[in-house]
């Protein structure tokens, strides 16, 4: 069992407490937050707060470090959890900039010791499914992926509507979605076009919608929003021999496989004022449709992973080139909304 710590017990600092709490390779040590009403609310679920961040540093029981504090402090406490000897889990976004990764990443190596983020969304059935299905060939390369997710709450009344924190969706939601999306796709991208929303929220994005372009030809489309009242298909995908889709995280993907290219001899439709050939329904002599199974996950893997890459007898699950290439897109997504233009790039 590895001993682990967390410093933030905000609402994901106290999830990561509970998910470590009913651990089968972890122990909880205890927390600590710079506000006493939040240490107050561990204390009250029976959990040990430490008197500040060195206290954790210091205490030598402590193999893993996570953090969970806004985005513009994780690399001051990365670093110095990682000079301290720990092992060190930071929550997403890493942070805000690829020079402060590679900050992060160097001080890792020099020390010895293993630093990750925790990509959770990697383990969402949704993307699970999406990625099973592109992975195997079923419905030949995936041409296009579209991912979205789409709400109506705006963005959180805290920290995260500030710029100086690290605020915005694109930090928030858009890291997660960008990072299953390059867990999909490894081709190379070549361009990026990305335009954000500010409907809500005049300082950081409230929404944006995301192009990649990648040298293989395939492309995909990453969209989050927050003013939206009625929700489009969280994942589409376009295929050589078919498609998919996903309504909803908690829905089945359905899958149209073409099994015939059959041109002639199509009856006209009534559509709309007039009649079609060209978008005539197909029917199942050509097309075979199914739904698959949700894939079984458990994110505990996540934290299993971690203690055994530790002990040398795995690999790090979410590895720092990968980490390191979402902060590219994120930075270059910013750039071209900031010139609204194309931007070209090799990442």
């Amino acid at each position: 069992m590895k001993n682990i710590a967390v410093i933030g017990y905000g609402g994901q600092g106290a999830w990561h407490c509970s998910q470590i709490l009913a651990s089968d390779v972890c122990n909880l040590t205890g927390t600590y937050d710079i506000r006493q009403v939040r240490n107050d609310a561990a204390k009250a679920n029976g959990i040990f707060v430490y008197d500040s961040n060195e206290a954790i540093f210091a205490d030598t029981t402590v193999d893993i470090v996570v953090i969970a504090v806004p985005n513009d402090s994780h690399e001051y406490l990365v670093i110095n959890a990682l000079q301290a000897g720990k092992h060190v889990i930071c929550e997403k976004p890493v942070e805000m900039s690829v020079a402060s990764v590679d900050r992060m990443i160097a001080a890792s190596k020099k020390a010895g010791k293993l630093f990750t983020v925790h990509q959770n969304r990697r383990w969402d059935v949704d993307f699970l499914a999406m990625k099973k299905l592109a992975d195997s060939g079923e419905i030949g390369k995936p041409l296009c992926i579209e991912s979205r997710i789409q709400g109506s709450r705006g963005i959180p009344s805290d920290w995260r509507c500030e710029k100086k924190h690290g605020g915005g969706m694109i930090f928030d939601w858009g890291v997660h979605l960008i990072d299953q999306m390059l867990q999909i796709y490894k081709q190379k991208i070549v361009r990026l076009y990305c335009n954000c929303s500010h409907i809500t929220n005049k300082e950081v994005d409230d929404g944006f919608k995301l192009d990649l372009y990648f040298e293989d030809g395939a492309a995909a489309h990453i969209e989050l929003g927050t003013y939206n009242f009625l929700a489009m298909p969280r994942f589409y995908m376009q295929s050589e021999k078919g498609s998919a889709i996903i309504t909803d995280w908690r829905h089945k993907c359905h899958v149209a496989k073409l099994t015939k290219w059959i041109e002639k001899d199509v009856t006209p439709v009534q559509n709309a004022a007039g009649i079609t050939k060209t978008m005539a329904p197909r029917d199942s002599l050509t097309l075979d449709e199914y739904d698959l199974d949700i894939p079984k996950s458990d994110v505990h893997e996540f934290y299993r992973n971690f203690c055994l890459a530790i002990d040398g007898k795995a690999e790090q699950i979410v590895k720092h080139a990968e980490i390191r290439r979402v902060m590219q897109v994120i930075e270059a997504a910013f750039l071209s909304d900031e010139n609204k233009q194309v931007v070209e790039v090799n990442i």
